[in-house]
């Protein structure tokens, strides 16, 4: 097995070293530390000429279509946020820039193209003991998936103020009873939470997290409404999905870092996590190849703790890839001491509100989405021949 430097790998691809590192992340390309040098990396030779033969050949339709599921080209037509030059845009509109003034209900105004959205206190109580907040909230879903009537063929003004509602009860699933009346959602989370000082963060956390184009939970939800279901149906998708390890969940792999970090040391756990052939958890992100905006600019406004801190520096010196979304929410969270499922339930009550813009555009479309499977099984009976002979 041959392994070959940065500098090789780059000749060969004929690419800037950010499109190397993303497809590294984006699992195309085997990395590995130099064992002469942790600290640098060497690269899988045969992945990297499998690449750079993709670039001068012509892909076929197949080949196309997988990659398009793999990070690759756009699938569906969306007019809701994209990534663009580096930046998360709504509606053309910079996320970073709006997030310095907007909170999450101005956020879901400009994604749901609706006026004045106002989160109450919520219908729903879910009184189970022991449960994950997860289960509390897909609990209230679940409860009016048969009771919502079909999504297909509403109007928006009908719509909106059943999202509303459905936004309202998971809210009250996850943070409990509100504590004010008519107050907005990163106020009631830092009252919730008893965490005052951390208001500020959550307003930002939230407009940052509110869409980011077609991830896997945001397919998931358009993929369910597209059949006709209610709305809840398609949130409690976008919802469970978002749990998986490699989407919402990822943030618990970050904590597990920073708990390696606290038993070895810094420099050693990260070098570890490299040699066992690891992905970094917390860092580079294949749309963001100079670095995730979001993450960003929570960072450079909010310090995080010693470790945290020490985590970041080391990390990038390693890999050479900036701290993600994940990273940042985690070691914010942990740094204000907010609940240990804060995380997530940022993650969860922000994209929400992307999701169900989603599930508008996406009924308002009237198109099921149904992809066709490239079949690689036993091989099929040539159809033109006579059929009663397959049945002997």
């Amino acid at each position: 097995m041959s392994w070959i430097p940065a500098r090789a790998a780059l000749a060969l691809l004929g690419v800037q070293p950010q499109t190397l590192y993303a497809n590294v992340s984006r699992g195309r390309i085997r990395a590995r530390p130099d064992p002469r040098d942790p600290r640098r990396s060497l690269y899988h030779r045969a992945d990297i000429e499998r690449l750079a033969g993709r670039r001068t050949g012509r892909r076929s339709a197949a080949a196309v279509a997988q990659q398009a599921m793999e990070w690759g080209d756009p699938v569906l037509t969306s007019g809701i946020s994209t990534v663009e030059h580096g930046r998360l845009w709504y509606r053309g509109c910079d996320a970073v820039e709006l997030s310095e003034t907007w909170i999450l209900e101005q956020a879901a105004g400009l994604l749901w193209n609706a006026q004045g959205i106002v989160f109450g206190p919520g219908r729903r109580q879910i009184r189970v003991r022991n449960a994950s907040l997860l289960s509390k909230a897909l609990s209230v879903l679940a409860a009016r998936v048969d009771v919502d009537p079909p999504s297909r063929g509403r109007a928006l003004q009908v719509l909106v103020p059943e999202a509303i509602r459905l936004l309202e009860d998971i809210m009250a699933a996850m943070l409990g009873p509100a504590p004010e009346a008519d107050i907005p959602v990163h106020r009631r989370m830092a009252l919730c939470w008893q965490a005052p000082r951390a208001q500020d963060f959550l307003r930002r956390a939230l407009v940052l997290m509110a869409d980011h184009e077609l991830n896997a939970s945001t397919f998931a939800t358009r993929v369910a409404v597209s059949t006709g279901t209610s709305l809840a149906a398609g949130l409690m998708a976008g919802l469970a999905t978002l749990a998986g390890p490699l989407h919402g969940g990822s943030t618990l792999s970050v904590r597990e870092l920073r708990a390696a970090a606290q038993r070895g040391g810094v420099a050693t756990s990260l070098r570890e996590y490299r040699a066992r052939g690891y992905a970094l958890p917390g860092f580079g992100h294949p749309l963001y190849p100079n670095g995730d905006p979001r993450a960003a600019a929570l960072l450079a406004r909010f310090k995080v703790d010693k470790v945290y801190a020490a985590l970041c520096d080391e990390g990038i010196a390693l890999t050479g890839e900036q701290p993600n979304i994940d990273f940042a929410l985690v070691s914010i969270c942990d740094t204000y001491k907010l609940p240990s499922e804060a995380p997530f339930v940022i993650f969860a009550l922000a994209r929400s509100v992307g999701w169900m813009a989603h599930a508008f555009e996406q009924i308002e479309t009237g198109r099921l989405i149904r992809p066709r499977a490239r079949y690689t099984g036993a091989a099929v009976p040539d159809g033109r021949r006579d059929q009663t002979s397959l049945a002997r």
